[in-house]
């Protein structure tokens, strides 16, 4: 048989590529690794809050976040004070791995209970006389910009406008373009962590609209160019499936050029959209996971993320009916968690302690066997289970979600990998 000899810049003899055949691929090709590189930039590197609280624009005080914690720890303590009692409410086994999260979750309540405040101005707070929606805007934007400069704000925090259809559109505007002025006539700018959401989206020309308002303001506020970005909120069946039978999100997120953070998902308002009886709207219906499951295909590798919606059941009343809507809540969490949407909405501070349980359980049940992997994937070793790059990003992607929301800490990942922060970043592809 014979041999191909090979140089240092490829076989040589008779059969090789030509130089032009080389320079064709590179010049066929070089639009499409810039469309890749724009449209698909991956993960943000950025923190993900494992949810958003939606307060109204009328209820939000300068202690709501406190309030909120307060009340989830009351609500804790009262009914599922120990691992035990937690371990009824939820159906599960009462075990050394649930008293450490009972305890972690004491804490995460008392140290940091809202990770994500939206201060609604939709459909939370409804039509109100524009002089009163006005005071509204501006007292919102001072309360944020006092607790920013106070220390005291979640890590994020903005507001939801109304939509962009013809009834509502100049309010919504109104409403943002007073809550944004206010944040900067105070001296402070705009809180790193803001975050803004557009509701009920239905064409993708409504995404340009405000691409376009922001554009303006930022232009006109010596701002950046890019630097406000929102989150598109997903609640109609036209943000889903267009009249010409395509995806209409892809192209919203298109639309967004490339300042759109996130794809909420509306559990209500969508079900409504679709027929869905008010018995049986919920998180888990089959419309909801149709809507989820296009929506997370169009943001793939996008930076774009995922958010799922709520529950509407409360956990309040006696302690029956309190474990029974925690247990409710804790299932509909994890099964999120385990369908990659890793943020979903509050709407009661009793939501919080099943909000925390549910994600730290699900970080700490994993993490020994997810660092085991990746540490046997860094060495090169093996193992029971052969990992490609791919699968090293995921488990660096659940291991950072972990410490982010402080169901892990970073002694013990390091010990488990024997990787710090930074190299657990680079394996994620931040």
């Amino acid at each position: 048989m014979s041999q191909v000899e090979v140089d240092g810049n490829g076989p040589t003899g008779g059969a090789s590529f030509s130089a032009a055949a080389r320079a064709a691929v590179e010049a066929l090709l070089a639009p499409v690794d810039a469309d890749l590189a724009r449209r698909y930039p991956g993960d943000t590197g950025t923190r993900q809050p494992v949810h958003t609280v939606y307060v109204p624009a009328d209820a939000f005080a300068a202690d709501t976040v406190r309030e909120w914690g307060r009340q989830a720890l009351e609500a804790f303590d009262t009914h599922a004070g120990t691992p035990a009692e937690l371990a009824r409410a939820l159906g599960v086994a009462d075990d050394e791995l649930l008293a450490d999260v009972h305890a972690r979750v004491r804490a995460k309540l008392e140290r940091e209970p809202v990770e994500d405040l939206r201060i609604d101005f939709e459909d939370g707070y409804g039509p109100r006389p524009d002089a009163e929606e006005d005071a509204a805007a501006v007292r919102a934007a001072e309360l944020v910009a006092a607790a920013v400069a106070e220390g005291t704000a979640p890590p994020y925090l903005g507001i939801r406008i109304k939509c962009m259809e013809a009834a509502v559109r100049d309010r919504g505007i109104r409403t943002l373009e007073l809550f944004l002025a206010t944040l900067l006539a105070g001296g402070g700018g705009l809180p790193d962590g803001l975050v803004l959401t557009l509701p009920k989206v239905t064409y993708a020309e409504q995404v340009t609209a405000l691409v376009r308002l922001l554009e303006d303001f930022e232009r006109r506020a010596g701002l950046p160019a890019g630097r406000i970005g929102f989150e598109i909120q997903i609640e109609t069946t036209q943000a889903i499936l267009g009249p010409d039978g395509r995806a209409t999100v892809a192209r919203m997120i298109e639309a967004a050029e490339g300042r759109a953070t996130g794809l909420h998902y509306g559990t209500f308002d969508y079900s409504a959209s679709c027929g869905v009886s008010a018995a049986h709207q919920s998180m888990d219906h089959p419309v909801a996971d149709h809507a989820k499951a296009v929506m997370q295909v169009a943001a793939a590798g996008t930076g774009v993320r995922l958010s799922d919606g709520s529950t509407n059941v409360v956990p309040t009343g006696s302690t029956e009916q309190v474990h029974a809507a925690w247990k409710l809540h804790h299932d509909l969490v994890r099964r999120s968690l385990a369908r990659a949407y890793y943020q979903g909405w509050d709407m009661h501070p009793a939501h919080l302690p099943t909000r925390y349980v549910a994600v730290y359980s699900f970080y700490r049940e994993g993490l020994a066997a997810a660092a085991a992997r990746l540490a046997a994937y860094v060495a090169k070793a093996g193992g029971d289970v052969m990992d490609e790059p791919a699968t090293a990003r995921a488990l660096s992607g659940y291991l950072l979600r972990g410490l982010d929301c402080g169901a892990v800490d970073p002694a013990e990942v390091t010990a488990l990998t024997g990787l710090d922060r930074a190299r657990l970043d680079a394996l994620a592809g931040r």
